[in-house]
């Protein structure tokens, strides 16, 4: 089994990659292979260009900035983690560009990531998390995942690379998130039931 968490900071060495790694050490310890793909600040936004969903490429035409090996990659997993900062109150502009794409390549048509497991996470200096944390799952929530929580909100303090560290009480959660989705994981697999059916969502818009 194997979880791919996306880190949208486009920041190296962050809160973010520190909360990641606290992650990481225990699903490893639980068996559960772990990676994280950071793409950096050069991703580009969604065009709106439909051609992943009108094709069913799986891909986006933007084909330069590293978008794609994470589709690839969020597809062949079995869980998936969003982890971002908190700029101005929501996710980092990188991680919306990355979300927008993956969530509409993957998952508006023949959707990839449906009964996948799902999890979020967030750093911030002072306030704006529970708007980030809930942004993030919301994402995941649209695309039929199986959500998993910690016993308090994903969202861990600190400002300089580092502190999140000095967050005793956020680091906990983390190691709970851990474990969970370590659990879900194992019960998934160990049940063996194939997901309910799932098909091609009814889109509609309000103007008529």
């Amino acid at each position: 089994m194997k979880v791919v968490a996306i880190n949208g900071s486009p920041r190296k060495g962050g809160n973010c990659a520190a909360c990641l790694e606290v992650l990481g050490r225990v699903l490893e310890k639980e068996g559960i292979e772990f990676e994280v793909v950071q793409p950096g600040a050069r991703v580009h936004p969604c065009l709106a260009c439909y051609h992943c969903l009108d094709n069913n490429t799986l891909r986006c035409i933007q084909d330069d900035d590293g978008v794609n090996d994470i589709i690839a990659k969020c597809i062949e997993a079995d869980g998936i983690v969003l982890a971002s900062p908190v700029y101005h109150g929501g996710i980092a502009g990188s991680m919306k560009c990355i979300l927008d794409r993956l969530m509409l390549a993957a998952g508006c048509g023949e959707n990839q990531l449906h009964h996948k497991v799902g999890a979020a996470l967030c750093t911030l200096r002072r306030s704006g998390g529970m708007e980030t944390y809930q942004q993030l799952l919301g994402t995941m929530d649209a695309m039929e995942m199986v959500l998993v929580t910690s016993d308090y909100w994903n969202a861990v303090h600190g400002a300089d690379p580092g502190e999140v560290k000095g967050d005793a009480e956020g680091i906990e959660v983390i190691e709970k998130l851990g474990r969970n989705i370590t659990w879900m994981l194992k019960v998934i697999d160990k049940a063996g039931i194939a997901p309910p059916e799932t098909h091609h969502r009814t889109m509609t818009n309000f103007i008529r």
